[in-house]
């Protein structure tokens, strides 16, 4: 029997953050064609016990495979804090070509 393992795309955040919500919707939509090999979950971080679980980079943090979007390095000291992004939040674009580039 032939498995296919699928890709990991996690979102990292915390309600509050004002980017969260846009950088949820543009996963979503990043991978709308590929739902199928993609495994999607949504992380909300509630707690700095968790954040410190999870090495939190801030709100919000995509992983892919783990591994952050942006190469950033697990945090030496943990925070329910906003993330920022020097160029912005990454474009759908963006995702999408290193989501297909996993695949």
């Amino acid at each position: 029997m032939i498995t296919s393992k699928k890709l990991s795309v996690h979102i990292q955040y915390f309600n509050g953050c004002p980017h969260s919500s846009e950088m949820i919707q543009r996963v979503k939509i990043a991978i709308a064609d590929i739902e199928d090999k993609v495994d999607y979950k949504e992380i909300l971080i509630e707690t700095n016990e968790l954040a410190e679980k999870l090495k939190f980079r801030g709100s919000p943090t995509l992983l892919i495979n783990g591994e952050d979007f942006e190469m950033q390095e697990e945090p030496s000291s943990i925070s329910l804090s906003c993330r920022y992004y020097p160029k912005g939040l990454p474009t759908i674009e963006d995702i999408r070509k290193r989501i297909e580039k996993l695949l």
